[in-house]
Parts: C-alpha cells; sequence; structure tokens
C-alpha cells in the first residue's frame, strides 16, 4: 500500500479524469507514474504536457522512444516501466529475443541507422555522462540531428530516474496491470 493519498480513477476530477480516461482508452492502464503524481496536480499536469509533447514529436519516433524509456527503466530495475515500455515493443512487433540483444547491447536495435545512433548515445550518457563528447555530439549531427533533437532524446531516459525514486520512496506497486 502506498505511503501518499493519490486520486484513485473514481474520484478523479477535472484534468487528472480527463487524463486517466485518455490512458485507459489509449493503454488501457493508468500509468502508476501518474498515478503518484495525482497527489500534486501542478506536477500531473507538467507531466501531462510532457508526455503530449514526446506524443507529437516532430522527428523522435514512437519506436525510438519507447527503445529509451525501456532501457532506462531496465537500468534502474523500474518495474512498472519496464513493464508497459516492454509490452510496446512487442506490440512493435519485437520478440522476447530481440529485446533481450537490445539489453545486452543497445547498438542490437532494430531501429535504422540514424534512431539506433541515438538510442546508443542517450544510453552510454545516462550510464556514464562524463565520457560523452564532441565526437559523439557530431556523430549524431552528421545523421542529421540537431541540439533539440538530442537534449529531448536524452531528457526521455533521465526523466525516469525521478519517477523510480519516488515510486520506491512512496512504496507505489510497481507492476504492470494492463485492464
Amino acid at each position: 500500500m502506498a505511503l501518499i493519498t493519490t486520486v484513485s480513477r473514481e474520484n478523479a476530477e477535472g484534468s487528472i479524469k480527463e487524463a486517466y480516461e485518455m490512458f485507459m482508452k489509449n493503454i488501457g492502464t493508468i500509468p502508476r507514474p501518474m498515478e503518484l503524481l495525482s497527489a500534486s496536480p501542478v506536477l500531473f499536469d507538467s507531466q501531462l504536457q510532457r508526455i503530449k509533447y514526446f506524443s507529437k514529436h516532430p522527428t523522435l519516433s514512437f519506436a525510438l522512444l519507447t527503445h529509451i524509456r525501456y532501457l532506462a527503466a531496465k537500468s534502474l530495475d523500474y518495474g512498472f516501466c519496464m513493464d508497459l515500455n516492454k509490452l510496446m515493443l512487442k506490440k512493435q512487433g519485437l520478440s522476447d529475443e530481440d529485446i533481450r540483444k537490445v539489453e545486452a547491447d543497445p547498438s542490437k536495435s532494430l531501429l535504422d541507422e540514424k534512431e539506433g545512433a541515438m538510442l546508443v548515445f542517450v544510453i552510454k550518457a545516462m550510464k556514464n555522462p562524463g565520457t560523452v563528447t564532441a565526437d559523439d555530439i557530431q556523430t549524431l549531427r552528421n545523421l542529421g540531428w540537431n541540439d533539440s533533437d538530442m537534449v529531448d532524446a536524452l531528457s526521455q531516459g533521465v526523466s525516469m530516474i525521478d519517477h523510480a525514486i519516488m515510486m520506491q520512496a512512496f512504496q507505489m506497486d510497481q507492476h504492470c496491470m494492463i485492464a
């Protein structure tokens, strides 16, 4: 049982209710991090805007963003987001073997060269931020990525850290239960 009081689906009102309905319609569950953030409506709305931004990102594909979230969650042993994003990867056609390969080596993803390079960069930057070099950045630029894309992609990965910590600290259930 969680240590904090969050807004249940039955008691949701306003923007929280609208978001909960959207999540149920689109993914069949209310993401646990969003349930946690319902305890702080301003942060909830801020995260919702972030989700909307990434859902319509002009250059970072849904497949790339799902890979980033999955590998970031895996590195943090963040159960809910691992389960949810693994499910999303499978819905995109990846097999368990494909997922195991990308877990072991992000460069083995089935993404195209450009997106694969961005995935490798994000995971490298998350694991060892001090090892990112000007050459890494130039390689991405040479593939057609701009600085905004790099910031956005890395932001998608590192944003998992705050949710993972809060989920653990407030003892929120981290299992993905698709309704």
